[in-house]
């Protein structure tokens, strides 16, 4: 009886001790968050915050060099941030995926809405929006270039819209404004004909933007 009393007693210290040195080193508050999910919360988050969570879930495929004259291989990538707190989001974020192109004129460049595309994200599976068919690249000999953004919530309103503040042909992404804060991510594509960009080597003029009118909202 005795030696029963001094195992249990002996069994009761040892387990105050595990638990003081978990609380010492945090594994303690990791073990409780993994047992009730071990969610981020984000129902108080900012639109500066889901951006800067935009930031570092965000990866652009494809659309580094312009090589590719119809984009066919471009994608926007959304997956599960890769710095910084990198747990899934207890409620995913709306997120708009949205393509614009710029196209030269005589007097400043004209922007066209080609398509956007809505999905949710809360880092916890992998969502890839490919580039719009006949994304309209300038191949009939006028300088255009394309951009596209992610961003969390609704549609982006009238004065949230982008716009250049450099000439077209040398603009690159810290040249494109937006209205807002809540852009998480943009690029500006390269011209896919550089010398249609430039002064001197064509006359710029409108081009049709194929656009495809879309807006399509995927949960």
């Amino acid at each position: 009886m005795h030696s029963t009393h001094t195992r249990f007693r002996h069994a009761v210290l040892t387990a105050g001790a595990t638990a003081l040195a978990l609380l010492a080193t945090g594994c303690w508050y990791a073990s409780t968050g993994a047992r009730t999910g071990g969610c981020r919360d984000v129902g108080d988050w900012s639109g500066r915050e889901q951006a800067a969570w935009l930031r570092t879930a965000v990866a652009f495929h494809g659309t580094t060099d312009g090589a590719d004259p119809s984009y066919a291989q471009a994608s926007v990538v959304v997956r599960g941030p890769r710095t910084g707190d990198v747990r899934v989001l207890c409620r995913p974020l709306a997120v708009q995926v949205e393509f614009w192109t710029f196209t030269a004129t005589t007097t400043r460049p004209e922007m066209s809405f080609v398509m956007r595309y809505g999905l949710s994200a809360d880092g916890g599976r992998t969502r890839t929006v490919a580039f719009p068919a006949g994304l309209p690249t300038g191949q009939d000999g006028t300088c255009v270039r394309a951009l596209v953004a992610a961003y969390a919530g609704t549609p982006l309103a009238g004065g949230e819209l982008p716009e250049l503040t450099a000439d077209l042909a040398t603009a690159g992404d810290v040249d494109v404004r937006f209205g807002t804060a809540r852009i998480g991510v943009h690029r500006l594509l390269p011209a896919q004909g550089p010398a249609q960009c430039h002064a001197g080597r064509s006359t710029p003029r409108p081009s049709p933007t194929a656009s495809t009118g879309w807006d399509i909202y995927h949960p």
